[in-house]
This record gives structure tokens, sequence and C-alpha cells, in this order.
């Protein structure tokens, strides 16, 4: 009977034993996941952080304090009221973009480092809006961003938080603002408008000149062609003229050399003489003539004396 109790209280310590030993064991090994951090406290003190993988802590001595992600994180900034540098109210939200890069400070920096974060978001947004003027807010989005990133990094490193980016989301300005904008926006397309048109009226007044300067100009060297040309003609036909009456000139001084041809030359004077004498008569009641030459004979005899004359020179 003393034996059994004995073998039974023995089999009751090592089972006590043994169930201590695995619950040593559990509690000492610890897996850390990747992208996260375990933050170890001794006694309520901080001790160590550990990493991603296997790990061992003293049982009922050390314990996690704090389980931090290093993930990045997204976190939605709340809408709220800005007032911009040129007295204009603005309804702005946002979304945030950060992650733990110091665990130890994320944990015991700040009691919560998202809320902290965030509302650092809405302040710094705040302030950064309040530089500028309404139009610039929607020109210079992505300036507005850095800046207030740059801000938040800032103040954000005593809580070992890096801010990635903040992006605007909406910016509401007020109704009569946007029925300013759209007015705006529609004259500023009727300036573009008119603008363009009279670009074209421009340019086609320019192509129409440029087309009457081209016309002119052709008609001018056109007129110019026809000019020569023409002048051409009539040189030409001075040309074959003289050389027609040089042909006539010479057949007649060929004709007149011979006794015939001082005979058909007489007759011609004296026909032409006889004519002239006609006219004068003719056109006036009084006719002078010199002396010795009233007789017909004697200016008939006049003009052979002259053909004679002629057609010997030409002899």
């Amino acid at each position: 009977m003393t034996i059994n109790l004995l073998l039974d209280y023995l089999f009751s310590v090592q089972t006590l034993l043994l169930v201590l030993v695995l619950v040593g064991l559990k509690t000492s090994v610890k897996f850390v996941p990747q992208n996260r951090a375990y933050l170890v406290e001794r006694f309520g003190k901080y001790t160590r952080t550990l990493e991603a993988g296997i790990n061992f802590i003293i049982p009922f001595i050390d314990r996690v304090a704090a389980d931090r992600s290093l993930k990045e994180q997204a976190g939605d900034v709340p809408e709220q009221s800005v007032i911009t540098k040129d007295n204009i109210t603005l309804l702005v939200d946002g979304v945030l973009y950060f992650k733990v890069v110091e665990p130890f400070k994320a944990t015991y920096g700040v009691e919560d480092y998202v809320f902290a974060v965030t509302q650092l978001a809405q302040t710094t947004m705040r302030s950064e809006l309040g530089r500028i003027e309404l139009d610039k807010t929607f020109e210079e989005r992505d300036a507005l961003n850095a800046s207030i990133v740059a801000s938040l990094n800032e103040a954000a490193t005593p809580w070992g938080v890096q801010v990635l980016r903040y992006e605007l989301k909406d910016i509401k300005p007020p109704a009569t603002v946007l029925d300013a904008m759209e007015q705006q926006m529609r004259a500023e397309r009727v300036k573009r408008a008119q603008i363009l048109e009279s670009q074209g009226d421009k340019e086609a007044a320019i192509n129409r000149a440029e087309g009457d300067k081209q016309a002119r100009v052709l008609a001018a060297e056109a007129e110019k062609q026809e000019q020569i040309l023409k002048a051409d003609g009539e040189a030409q036909a001075i040309i074959r003229v003289a050389d027609a009456e040089s042909q006539a000139l010479e057949s007649i001084g060929k004709a007149a050399s011979s006794e015939d041809g001082q005979r058909a030359v007489q007759f011609d004077l004296a026909k032409g003489a006889i004519s002239a004498k006609e006219k004068i008569a003719k056109e006036s009641s009084v006719v002078l003539l010199p002396d010795g030459s009233t007789d017909i004979g004697n200016v008939v005899a006049q003009a052979m004396t002259i053909a004679k004359r002629f057609g010997n020179e030409a002899g």
C-alpha cells in the first residue's frame, strides 16, 4: 500500500515536471514571422528585439511586450476644413502610406503611432495648404504631396516611423467658388477658340496675299515674255522688210542700168512729175515754177537727166 502511494506520488511529480518542462519550452521558444518584430521585456524593462526566425527567451522572466509590423501600411486621413492663402475654405482628405523602421521608438516613443502619424498628417496638410492659393492646389498637387511627406518625416523620426508618400484624394471648394471656376473655364475655352479662329484668319489672309503676289509675279513674267517675243517678232519683221527693200532696190538698180530700164525710169519719172504738178495745181491757186521749167518737156528732160546720172553711177 505504501509502495503504491509512493509510486503514485512519484508519477504525479514526474508528470508535473514534464508539464512544467513542456510549458517552459513552449514559452521560451518564439517563432517570429517575416516583416515583424517582437519586443522583449524582463521584469518590465526592455531588453531586446526579436527578429524574424526562431528565438529563445527565459520563461516566466522574459515576455513579449509588443508585436510590431514592419510592412508598409496605409491609413486614411479624415476630411477636414482648410483655408488657403487667398482665404478660400476647402474640404480636403487624403491617404497616408508609412511603415515602422524602428520598433523600439514606435513602442516606447509614442502611445499610438498610427493615431499620431494621422493627426500629424492632418495638421501638416492644413499648414501646407495655408501657404498657397486655390489655383495652385490643383496645379501643384505633386509638389504639395512631396512637401507634406518631407514635413511628416521630419516630425515622425522620433517615433520610429517613416512616411513613404501622401496623396490628396479630394479637394472640395465651396459651391460659389466652383461656379466661378466653371465660368473661368468657359471664358478660357472661348478665348482659346477665338485665338484659334484669329490665327486661322491670319493664315488664310497670308495665303491669299501670297497667292496674289505669285499671281502678279506670274502675270508680270508672262507680260515680259510677251513683250520680248513681240519685240523679237518686230525685229525679225523689220529685218525681213529691210532685206526685201534691199533686194528690191538691187533689182531696180540692175533693171535701170539697161536701155529699156532707162526708158522705163524716164517714163515713170515723167508720170510722177506730172502727177505732182496736178496736185499742186489743185491745192493752190498760185503755182511757182523755176525759169525754163514751165514746159512739160523740160520737166521730163530734167527727170531723164537724173535717171541717166543714176544709171551711170549704178553702172
